[in-house]
């Protein structure tokens, strides 16, 4: 009895040998946040790279036509002011004001272009239907750019009321947005320009937009005159 008892002792103590000899098999520690940021960093660094390197890719001609389009939206604001104060009509004041609320915006897009790409940025000040632009594309250059209104015909649109006003208004941003578009249009035209993400897309919408503005312009114009109201 004592001599089994002691063989199953020996056989059970020989089991938690071979128990403890038997290799373990450590599990794959989970990556940690910080073994993954490396990969992350390199992204980062990568997406960086590629962003900078097409912010070189940009040509003369875009950067002028940046430049010059901040004048223009802002003459097109500057017109758009009169709206309210000089008895435009209930569409006319809604045309303005999306106008003004449209080409604000658009004027803060391309500072800022002009900015993230170290290029010297026009500064805009209106005050009422009085516009002024400091730096490149200045006062002095507004007259080179396709349906840049001259003071005179500011000063027109601002001494015009009621139907003559809707009238002035809508014959003014008529030929003040096909300039914008031929502006646009030159850009495409010129070797190399347009490629910037940024300006091709910008561009592009303000071509559509501005058509499209035209368009129904001139169907609000050729009701105001089949309305046949006063000049």
């Amino acid at each position: 009895m004592l001599t089994r008892v002691a063989h199953g002792t020996a056989a059970f103590a020989l089991l938690l040998l071979g128990a403890c000899r038997t290799p373990v098999v450590a599990s794959a520690p989970t990556p940690s946040a910080s073994a993954a940021s490396p990969n992350a960093d390199a992204l980062t660094a990568l997406y960086r790279a590629r962003r900078d390197s097409a912010r070189l890719r940009f040509t003369d001609a875009d950067v002028r036509f940046m430049t010059d389009m901040i004048g223009h939206h802002a003459q097109a604001v500057a017109m758009s002011n009169l709206a309210p104060t000089n008895g435009a009509s209930s569409s006319v004041r809604l045309l303005a004001s999306r106008i003004i609320n449209a080409q604000r915006d658009e004027i803060a897009l391309m500072q800022r272009w002009l900015r993230d790409r170290n290029q010297p940025v026009p500064e805009v000040h209106i005050d009422g239907y009085k516009l002024m632009v400091h730096g490149p594309g200045g006062h002095a250059h507004h007259a080179h750019m396709p349906g840049m209104l001259s003071d005179a015909q500011m000063d027109s649109l601002a001494a015009a009321r009621d139907a003559q006003f809707d009238r002035l208004f809508l014959t003014y941003m008529i030929a003040h947005h096909k300039g914008a578009v031929t502006m646009v249009d030159t850009l495409f035209a010129t070797n190399g320009a347009g490629q910037d993400s940024d300006v091709f897309k910008f561009a592009s919408d303000v071509q559509v937009d501005q058509r499209t503005e035209v368009a129904r312009m001139e169907r609000m114009l050729g009701a105001l005159t089949m309305s046949g109201a006063p000049d």
